[in-house]
């Protein structure tokens, strides 16, 4: 049995953090689906702007669209609706076949609106509805703007992946303004079963402390923080508040373990998979690590429940002079700031794009 069989087999679904149209004309995400147990998919700025810039598959679409007098951010919102509506379909059947817990595919509002709560909230209900499709999460960064877009979103009847989450702080507060909405929606007698994901990013902590702890702390943290996540995880599961909520009908906001391939090249390509299998969370992963794990890839021991040695972990960081408090936030206004690059660089790729095929 492939080890990406064995851990979806533990209730850990395996999502797939890429997507071109390439991929979909060629058969490969459905083959990823049939092979590898892959059971939805995530996307970001970066990944559309290799899609868009390193392939000619979507030329033909783009001379249409220009046609139709659509250029810059709109052209790339039709281009990304397009290929994750393919995709939606592709994991329709999964999304069916586990109640909507499963199947879901993301699309990212413009990192620009990160700190506008009225503009992401008007985006984010702007898309959904554009998209139309019942296993599609709007994804809302969960920074201090984003939090309330969140809540309102989630009130509003729009299923949500809140991104750019770094600490089990960022995810309660995440957890909050998903049940914030839940509550709103129960006081106004509306059906509480909005759906959600909360992403906690891991592989960027190693990469930050890199080389500036010694060896024996070295590719630890990102590990120990994503324990501490699921621990906080498992507690607001367990919480009244969100106990109550569940016996009205509501369904759990799924952790998910976002960045998970590996930055350190003499640590385990297959590190952040086989150290995070945990029942009833997500872990979206780049093709290649994917491939990896499906090749040599052993699944390891399931996380505890009460986090296990995160604490004193993150203690020997903090002794190694590591604040991770502040280290988790740096991390989040860095992420924010590197997806507006990355969104920048998309327009300009299909700005390029669309002057070269006039």
């Amino acid at each position: 049995m492939k080890a990406t069989q064995k851990l979806h087999d533990i209730g850990q679904s395996l999502w797939i953090d890429d997507i071109t149209r390439d991929m979909l004309d060629s058969g490969t995400l459905k083959r990823y689906i049939d092979e590898f147990s892959v059971t939805g998919l995530t996307s970001n700025p970066t990944i559309f702007d290799k899609a868009v810039s390193k392939s000619t598959s979507y030329d033909d679409t783009i001379r249409k669209l220009m046609k139709s007098g659509i250029s810059g951010e709109p052209l790339f919102f039709e281009l990304a609706l397009q290929d994750l509506s393919r995709a939606a379909d592709l994991f329709l059947p999964v999304h069916k076949r586990t109640a909507t817990i499963d199947g879901w595919v993301s699309l990212e509002v413009s990192p620009l609106l990160a700190y506008d709560t009225k503009a992401t909230i008007a985006e984010a209900k702007r898309l959904y509805q554009k998209a139309g499709k019942p296993n599609l999460f709007i994804k809302i960064p969960g920074t201090k703007e984003g939090l309330p877009a969140i809540e309102e979103c989630i009130f509003s009847g729009v299923t949500i992946n809140v991104t750019l989450l770094f600490s089990s702080s960022d995810y309660v507060a995440a957890a909050d303004a998903y049940m914030k909405g839940l509550e709103r929606r129960v006081a106004a007698g509306l059906d509480p079963n909005v759906r959600s994901v909360a992403s906690v990013f891991i592989s960027r902590w190693d990469k930050a402390v890199m080389d500036k702890v010694p060896d024996r702390l070295r590719d630890k943290l990102g590990i120990a923080v994503a324990k501490q996540a699921y621990k906080s995880y498992r507690e607001v599961l367990m919480s009244d508040r969100w106990q109550r909520l569940a016996s009205l009908g509501a369904r759990p906001q799924r952790l998910l373990f976002a960045s998970t391939s590996t930055k350190d090249p003499r640590a385990p390509d297959t590190m952040y998979i086989t150290g995070l299998a945990a029942p009833n969370t997500v872990n979206t992963m780049p093709d290649e690590t994917l491939l990896a794990f499906a090749d040599h890839g052993v699944v390891g021991s399931i996380l505890p429940p009460d986090g296990g040695d995160c604490e004193k972990v993150l203690g020997e960081y903090a002794s190694a002079g590591i604040d991770p408090d502040a280290l988790g936030r740096r991390l989040q206004v860095e992420g924010a700031k590197a997806f507006v690059k990355s969104w920048q660089d998309l327009l300009k790729s299909i700005n390029t794009k669309s002057k070269a095929l006039k």
